[in-house]
């Protein structure tokens, strides 16, 4: 009896990396591709109607990213499972795409045995980390969490990102600006920045901040 083949979705917006990923998994034959999508939103439709067992996902897409896409297939109840293929290795990338649920997270560097090897762990439900990847977690772990940001501060980031200036940020929050100097002097702190900028951009990456 022969074993049932992995069938993949390839979502990525460049051309050649889908045909690269297509040529190299055409040389196994426990592996079917099933489709290609050139951005997220096409992903997700090709997965609704064909269920394959692995979608590898570039992260950073027009439109819908690949982060997206593992959200959206995780409320559609769409039972593929996400294996994320980048090139991306921050931090703030490998955390959203695991919170969002991916099964497993690999740079496009990585020699072709580890993306076969982790192709087949996802397909079995299987947690995949690259090595560089699994260094990033263990140092994101291994630090200390972060103290939180109070609801007044959130008010107050969420008046800096829009570019209001500290006079604006107290008559909108009714409070005096020595005041809105102090939640910034503490927002810095804790959020381990020097300014406005730095702060909007480290809310962002944390969803403090929504776009």
């Amino acid at each position: 009896m022969t074993e049932e083949k992995i069938r993949i979705l390839i979502v990525d917006d460049h051309f050649v990396v889908r045909e690269g990923l297509k040529g190299i998994l055409a040389g196994r034959p426990e592996f079917e591709v099933v489709g290609e999508a050139a951005d997220g939103e096409q992903g997700v439709a090709l997965a609704s109607e064909r269920r394959p067992d692995v979608a590898l996902l570039d992260l950073r897409m027009p439109g819908l990213d690949g982060v997206g896409v593992i959200r959206e297939l995780k409320r559609r109840r769409i039972p593929t499972r996400a294996l994320v293929l980048t090139t991306y290795d921050s931090d703030a990338d490998i955390l959203s795409a695991i919170e969002a649920g991916a099964t497993g997270y690999l740079l496009k560097d990585a020699p072709r045995e580890d993306l076969f090897r982790a192709i087949h762990a996802t397909a079995r439900g299987e947690s995949w980390l690259a090595p560089p990847v699994a260094a990033h977690i263990m140092r994101h772990v291994q630090k200390p969490a972060p103290e939180a940001l109070s609801s007044r501060e959130i008010e107050v980031l969420e008046q800096v990102a829009k570019g209001l200036t500290n006079r604006q940020i107290a008559r909108n929050l009714h409070i005096s600006e020595a005041t809105v100097k102090t939640h910034l002097v503490h927002i810095y702190a804790k959020l381990d920045v020097g300014d406005r900028t730095a702060a909007v951009m480290a809310g962002l990456e944390r969803g403090i901040l929504r776009m």
